[in-house]
């Protein structure tokens, strides 16, 4: 039919101005038509190649969940780092095949990678090992309410610890949860939004997130505060913790002072801030207005947690009279460069969640502070000395220095300085009507995923080995000066590829249903 159409167009006809016209026509008519069927080409061979790669995506992710929950996990659960061949394992110490870790990138975070890759793909394997993860972890709730940094599953170390599926355990067990590096709030979390995502239907589940929940809100102390760790409720005693505000002690030790800090107020390593966005979302998973009201009562402590003129910002930890006080042998009474910006957060996060501006008004003294205090570098110290502001630093010998030349190696003595963003933040909210304030509420809520482009889905695709495990180079940390290891698994591998994984189905997969 085309050839005898093309045909008709070339037969003479009438002059030859008008044949001249014709051709031309004609030539139109067959560059629009040459033009169409290469479109149609081009995108039917893109649309079968994107089709092809989301296949392939599909069945990676498959055989990635299932290499990590079958072979890599134990129980459920898991550890940060492993040997190619499996045999050595270390989360924040090394740890033997019968022992996961809590403490993030471990069991809670992958558990919470795979519900999150559930929830985009609706993939049921995904699932499956989400509650295979939180399985672990209610073996490994203690009967204090949280967790520990790890969990063991060999029969005579498990007699060790209270862990609460063991029944009763001796006086002599270990009983203390920890807040310290988002252990058990991270677990916490994974828990209960693992339940909403069950519809609240898993009775163990349900029981154990909010055992977890409640325990953690009976460890709040008076004034507001939480400690670094818990075995029982805190008493709500008004004279042994007093609500008053943060004070300069008149002398403090130089040598470090053994004590049980962890049951002082801490803000160290942002367990406070930690805490405090757990009970913001169990209130809203459960609407519970209790744990928004530990929330608000940790903002208020917050408050008076800040430190007078002239050092208006914060400490890592405060005793019960609320001087700034001795952590580990390493942080000493101070006023903190890192922990402050992180207070300063999580204020404005309180402001924007309630809308009131009593959480904003320790914030531009406490910026005006920690510009002022900035180090030549551009940096903040980790520790200015009380009422000098000097910068403080610890040699190899733990002894107290003003010269950063000699520090240890495992703690940064300096930290980012993000002041001048954190002034924009502050000015965008200020400036913020009640209505764009509650419009920035809801956009908290609403996710946002963009989707990861062909060629890193093709590189995730191809790193992937013949038993679906992501191998890269890197060494283990706690196995020694002359541990020949140079291939590594890593759980915090495998949660940023499932989550490129997760994000590219996304686009051509329903998400699973509540």
């Amino acid at each position: 039919m085309a050839a005898l159409s093309m045909s008709c167009w070339l037969e003479p006809m009438g002059t030859r101005k008008q044949r001249r016209v014709s051709l031309r026509q004609f030539v139109k008519v067959l560059g629009a038509w040459s033009i169409g069927c290469w479109a149609w080409y081009v995108g039917t061979t893109l649309a079968a190649t994107q089709d092809g790669l989301v296949q392939e995506a599909r069945v990676a992710l498959r055989r990635a969940v299932t290499f990590f929950d079958e072979q890599v996990a134990v129980q459920g659960g898991y550890v940060y780092r492993y040997s190619q061949d499996l045999q050595k394992r270390e989360g924040e110490g090394r740890a033997d095949a019968e022992t996961v870790w809590v403490q993030p990138p471990g069991t809670p975070a992958v558990g919470l990678a795979y519900l999150e890759a559930y929830r985009l793909t609706g993939e049921p394997r995904l699932l499956q090992a989400a509650q295979d993860a939180a399985d672990c972890l209610i073996k490994g709730q203690l009967w204090s309410g949280g967790w520990t940094n790890h969990i063991t599953f060999a029969p005579q170390e498990r007699r060790r610890y209270a862990y609460r599926v063991d029944g009763r355990p001796s006086d002599r067990a270990f009983n203390w949860s920890t807040l310290d590096d988002n252990i058990s709030q991270s677990a916490t979390r994974f828990l209960m939004q693992l339940d909403q995502q069950l519809q609240f239907r898993d009775s163990r589940l349900h029981e154990a997130a909010l055992f977890a929940l409640d325990s953690i809100l009976k460890a709040q102390y008076p004034n507001g505060a939480w400690p670094q760790g818990f075995r029982q409720p805190a008493a709500q005693d008004t004279e042994r913790y007093p609500i008053i505000a943060a004070r300069f002690p008149d002398q403090w030790s130089r040598q470090f002072v053994k004590q049980d800090y962890w049951v002082f107020y801490t803000l160290n390593d942002n367990a406070l801030a930690d805490t405090i966005e757990l009970m913001l979302a169990a209130a809203e998973i459960y609407a519970n207005p209790g744990y928004r009201q530990a929330a608000l009562g940790a903002g208020q402590f917050l408050i008076l947690a800040q430190l007078p003129e002239p050092q208006p910002a914060w400490a890592q930890q405060y005793d019960f009279q609320m001087y700034p006080t001795w952590a580990r042998k390493f942080e000493p009474p101070a006023v903190t460069g890192g922990e402050s910006q992180g207070v300063i957060r999580v204020l404005m996060r309180l402001y924007e969640e309630t809308g009131d501006k009593r959480f904003l008004e320790p914030i531009p003294k406490a910026l005006d502070y920690l510009a002022r205090s900035t180090l030549p570098n551009g940096r903040l110290a980790r520790f200015y000395e009380l009422k000098t502001n000097r910068p403080l630093f610890f040699d190899r010998n733990y002894q107290l220095t003003y010269d950063s030349s000699n520090v240890p190696t495992h703690y940064a003595f300096e930290v980012s300085n993000g002041v001048e963003s954190l002034r924009r933040e502050y000015e965008r909210l200020v400036s913020l009507s009640a209505t764009q304030l509650e419009e920035r509420r809801l956009a908290r809520r609403r996710v946002r995923r963009s989707q990861p482009s062909d060629d890193s889905v093709r590189r995730v695709i191809g790193a992937l080995d013949e038993r679906g495990a992501w191998v890269e180079n890197g060494r283990l940390r706690y196995h020694g000066a002359d541990d020949t290891t140079q291939t590594i698994i890593s759980s915090q591998t495998f949660i940023r590829n499932l989550d490129i994984l997760a994000r590219f189905l996304a686009a051509g997969a329903p998400a699973a249903k509540d």
